[in-house]
Order: structure tokens, then sequence, then C-alpha cells
């Protein structure tokens, strides 16, 4: 074999590799894994957030085991990550934070007050102006619990798994934000 017959196999075994190490859900590019301090992850599965038949944002989640047991999911004590590409210019911080709101009540089953501090800490990583392509890395590991990166910038820190839980509940509990995104989420 030649050396341009060499390079041209090398090229296609690259975009081989590249497009199956992501997954393109509407216009964003899930990446195929994603790395935690204690460990890599895999993307279980993504959908898009709609509201009123418009899309709002892209979700994944990454587990360390594909998983398509939402309670599974949520009840467990291992690393795990949401990842969130805002695809609308029409959400902002308001929305994102009632949002938000409405989801802990749904997971919780209207239980919040147990979890007023940590709910307030979340909510700060979206109190700065939210801009189309921002990403979101909601990233659980059992020795830190929640931590929430905006851009790859530190924005909250929360500690406890059974904030996890309801937290993780957002978006697999019964009463979901978004039912096609939490099948999405589950491979579905």
């Amino acid at each position: 074999m030649n050396s341009l017959n060499k390079f041209i196999s090398l090229c296609f075994i690259l975009i081989s590799f590249s497009i199956k190490a992501q997954t393109v859900i509407g216009d964003v590019s899930l990446p195929g894994s994603i790395e935690l301090e204690s460990g890599k992850l895999s993307l279980n599965g993504g959908g898009i957030r709609e509201k009123l038949w418009i899309d709002l944002y892209v979700g994944g989640l990454y587990l360390r085991n594909k998983s398509s047991d939402a309670n599974a999911i949520i009840n467990s004590d291992e690393a795990m990550s949401i990842y969130i590409e805002i695809v609308s210019t029409l959400i902002t911080s308001e929305k994102m934070i009632a949002a938000v709101d409405e989801g802990f009540v749904k997971s919780t089953k209207g239980n919040v007050s147990q979890f007023e501090k940590e709910i307030q800490s979340f909510k700060s990583a979206f109190s700065e102006p939210i801009t189309k392509n921002d990403i979101y890395k909601i990233n659980y590991e059992p020795e830190k619990g929640i931590v929430v990166l905006k851009n790859e910038k530190l924005k909250a820190s929360i500690n406890g798994h059974e904030f996890k839980k309801a937290l993780f509940g957002i978006w697999l509990c019964e009463e979901p934000a978004d039912e096609d995104l939490k099948e999405g989420m589950l491979g579905n």
C-alpha cells in the first residue's frame, strides 16, 4: 500500500471514530463520553427539552454503565452527569430558575422544604445571564456531591446523596420536566 492510500485509510478511520464518539441531537453534538475525577462516563442517551413546541435545550445523561431504569439511576450512589446545552435565546435565568423550582416540586412530590438550602445553592448556578450555546454540566460524584459547571466554570457545589436523588429526579422522576427528554436520556 502506498503512502497516499495509507493516509486516506487513516483519515477514514479517524472520521469513523469521531462519528461514533458523539451523538447529534438537533444541532448539538453530545460527546460520547465525559471525564470526571472518578473516571469516564458514557452517554446513556439524550434528547431535547421542549415547551410549546419550542426547543429549549439538549440534554444528555452520562453513566458508568448504560441503564434504562430511571428509579435505579435516581437512587444510585455512583458517579453520573447531566449535560445541558442551551439551544434557544428564549431561556433566561428567571425562566430556568422557575423551571428548576417546578422540577423540584415534582421530583420530591411537594416535599422541597428538606432541601431548601441545597436548592438555593443549585439555583445560584443559573443566576448569571443565560445565552444560546451555554453548556451546563451537573456532575455527581459520591465523595464530592453535586458540582455544577457553566461553560467549564464552577458555579455550585452541593453535598448529599438525598439531594442528588431529588435533583436527578427533575429529569427522571414519574413526572419529569419533559417525558420525551426522559425517554431519550434513558436510551429509549
